[in-house]
């Protein structure tokens, strides 16, 4: 900031009279709450500065702490655009000047009437106050002449962008060639982001990976200098917090695990299965062998309908019919009262609601997008689409917390389609979002946490992968971040993924389960990713090219195996204990016969639980070997 300028000719960009001096260092403290004038000023020597000039007008004591307080001032000025400079303008040594260089960021606040800026270390240059009107004007111009993007953590505040950076114009090149973002102010915003939060910036990134695997071989291609950029930069941001190298990640040596054990899947759950279970006020009796049942093979595609419902917490497992219609009735009020609350909104009351604009914004382009392949989503002015956009509207008044990310309308999507009932759909929704709520966090610990503790297992049950990871730089499992992030939605087709979900939402054999079916998929291609020597944009790409040609039934038999491979492991640790959902040992070694809790819920589905269907000779019959889970396996769901 300079207090002094010498004579040279000016060029005065923009002017603003009336802007009151609120603060700003101290050999300008004889001016703080005094108005002048704020103007964006272009030097001879091309530099561009922010300047304030004060005029001889005091604020009454009374309305120096009322911020946006009008002081009528009048003052004849001569305003000059390039070229000559009035001779009054010539001696500028009273001027607040502050160089565009100096300015990292700057912050508007108070209904856009106060504007702070920043010098990048913490400390504020100076803030002012507009008496008249507002800010608007102003930070337009300004954002006109120097690149910014609103700061993650402050909506509020825009960072300055500096494209002098060399390693700018690497990032913009590489994730140009990834096609990641479809214009520039996005790539700023990410490098921006990849400055500040690193390890954000990349969840971002990978999590809109997704047209890699719509375009064609010759279209995925990368050079190998972009390669070797996204490498650099994912480097760089695993090693604050994700590097196995670091030690943030414990590689285990296990040199021997029990060999695999195969677990076909079993028949779905059926008609007379479901009545079974059911009392004479239709009360579901025994919840937990019925969940074990669909974790062995699913649900009856004419029962979906009615099961998800209690899978996601929509109807409780031990209300009567009765209760389950008073609960449909007052879930009906509850939606359209909330869904009202949003259709009554004026535009007026939306111009003054940022978050809620934007939000209802991105859920407009995302539901465009979604599932425009399948018939109940296709065409132009497809009801379907509008339905599917009111429910997302819907559950942003309903959590305005979390609102809505990019993502939710893929879970969404099908749980619609199958309910085919807006507010059957929307509460069912809620129950999902219920268990991966944390996928959406604003910081990304949520999705930071599962792609450590898959890394965990995968060193686990494959030290080689997990070393082979790690030497090529990705031992973060960023390539992962899809899977995680909406369940496989985007991998399988719909009916693939309608299967994977309800299995996953039984909570069996543990609720970690869907890292199990990471480390079995990733198992299944550790041939081709080594013997190709991928490093991680190839492993990235390869990745995504297996969408659409994963085996469900292979991959959830797998997982399974892995999952009692490593409970049987002589040298399991309680850190692979607690993702198991398994009992904590007194010691670092675990009992091979310690029976998990997956198992005693299997033990108490006995014999004298029947599944009979009321006015129905049949029966089925659940009678599990108290001692093997097997036995119970291939006796009745095979």
């Amino acid at each position: 900031m300079s207090d002094n300028s010498e004579t040279e000719d000016v060029h005065e960009l923009f002017v603003q009279d009336g802007v009151l001096l609120f603060s700003a260092a101290a050999s300008f403290i004889s001016f703080v709450k005094s108005v002048g004038t704020l103007m964006i000023t272009e030097y001879s020597d091309g530099n561009k500065y922010i300047e304030w000039k004060p005029i001889d007008v005091t604020v009454d004591s009374d309305i120096q702490d009322q911020e946006w307080a009008v002081v009528n001032t009048v003052e004849r000025r001569i305003r000059t655009l390039s070229g000559s400079v009035p001779p009054e303008y010539k001696n500028r040594s009273k001027y607040l000047r502050v160089n565009f260089e100096e300015i990292k960021s700057f912050r508007v606040s108070d209904k856009n009437r106060r504007l702070t800026f920043n010098d990048g270390k913490s400390e504020q240059i100076c803030t002012y106050l507009f008496q008249h009107g507002n800010c608007e004007h102003f930070v337009n111009f300004l954002k006109s002449l120097v690149q910014t993007i609103p700061s993650r953590r402050d909506k509020h505040l825009l960072v300055v962008l500096d494209k002098t950076n060399p390693e700018f114009e690497k990032m913009d090149r590489s994730f140009a060639e990834l096609n990641v973002y479809t214009d520039s102010p996005c790539v700023w915003k990410l490098w921006d982001d990849f400055q500040e939060r690193p390890m954000v910036a990349t969840f971002e990134a990978f999590a809109k990976i997704t047209d890699l695997v719509y375009r064609s071989p010759e279209q995925r291609e990368l050079s190998d200098d972009v390669k070797e950029i996204l490498n650099k930069s994912i480097t760089e941001c695993g090693s604050t917090s994700t590097s196995h190298s670091q030690g943030d990640y414990e590689v285990i040596d296990v040199p021997h695990l029990p060999k695999r054990r195969d677990f076909p899947r079993g028949k779905p759950l059926t008609l007379d299965q479901w009545l079974g279970v059911q009392d004479h006020e239709e009360r579901i009796e025994d919840s937990e062998c019925l969940k074990l049942i669909i974790f062995q093979g699913g649900i009856t595609p004419s029962l979906r309908k009615e099961v998800w419902k209690y899978l996601l917490d929509y109807y409780p497992w031990n209300c009567s019919k009765a209760e389950r219609q008073k609960l449909i009735s007052q879930k009906n009020d509850d939606y359209f009262s909330m869904k009202l609350q949003w259709k009554t909104m004026t535009k007026t009351q939306e111009d003054n609601f940022t978050d809620y604009r934007e939000r209802k914004s991105q859920i407009e382009k995302d539901v465009s997008r979604t599932d425009r392949t399948i018939d109940f989503y296709a065409g132009d002015n497809n009801p379907n689409l509008q339905i599917l956009n009111d429910i997302l509207m819907t559950y942003v008044m309903y959590n305005f917390d979390l609102g809505y990310v990019q993502g939710m309308s893929d879970l969404l999507a099908p749980i619609l389609h199958l309910m085919q009932s807006e507010v059957d759909a929307f509460w069912c929704f809620v129950g999902f979002m219920n268990k991966l709520s944390s996928n959406f966090d604003a910081d990304q610990n949520g999705m930071k946490e599962q792609l450590s503790n898959l890394f965990t297992l995968i060193a686990f049950i494959d030290p080689d992968l997990a070393s082979y990871f790690n030497n090529h730089d990705s031992g973060n499992m960023f390539f992962c971040f899809r899977w995680l992030l909406v369940w496989f939605k985007r991998e399988l087709s719909e009916e693939d993924c309608m299967s994977l979900w309800e299995v996953l939402w039984t909570g069996f054999p543990c609720e970690n389960f869907h890292l199990l079916l990471c480390c079995a998929i990733l198992t299944q291609e550790k041939q081709t990713l080594m013997e190709n020597n991928y490093g991680f944009t190839d492993i990235l790409k390869h990745i995504n090219d297996l969408c659409g040609r994963l085996n469900v039934e292979k991959i959830l038999n797998d997982a399974q195996a892995i999952y009692y491979q490593i409970k049987e492991s002589k040298q399991l640790n309680d850190i692979v204990r607690l993702l198991l959902g398994l009992p904590i040992s007194g010691n670092s070694l675990s009992d091979n016969h310690e029976t998990s809790p997956f198992e005693e819920n299997m033990s108490t589905c006995n014999g004298s639980t029947s599944m009979q269907r009321q006015g129905s000779q049949d029966s089925v019959r659940i009678s599990p070997d108290e001692n093997s889970f097997e036995k119970c396996i291939s006796s009745n769901f095979l």
